[in-house]
């Protein structure tokens, strides 16, 4: 089972930036997928970014061209860099990570844009 533990969540005004952390427990070299979805108040989780085992990386529309995820294999992390903060990014955020043995996720970050 893989341990996820997220940080760098917190409240940022409009047009700001956030790197969120994602640590996993194991090395993630051997981890098909990892990635980020959100959760607003009301809404349903929603994929933002993920990166693959080969390196390719998928995006919502909602965050394209303003976030990069990365994975860093040697520390066992990925990160989320999000720019040109919104208030609708306003959300809970999740990291996951897929395995052959199914997906698990992170206890998740709060991320609050301010207007």
């Amino acid at each position: 089972q893989v341990q996820l533990v997220e940080s760098g969540g917190g409240l940022v005004q409009a047009g700001g930036s956030l790197r969120l952390s994602c640590a996993a427990s194991e090395i993630i070299f051997r981890i098909s997928t990892m990635g980020w979805y959100r959760q607003a108040p009301g809404k349903q989780r929603e994929l933002v970014a993920a990166v693959h085992s080969g390196g390719t990386t998928t995006y919502a529309d909602s965050v394209k061209g303003r976030s990069t995820i990365s994975r860093d294999n040697a520390k066992n992390t990925v990160y989320l860099e999000m720019n040109s903060l919104k208030p609708e990014d306003t959300a809970v955020y999740y990291c996951y990570a897929e395995k052959l043995t199914g997906t698990y996720w992170g206890q998740g970050t709060q991320v609050t844009v301010s207007s």
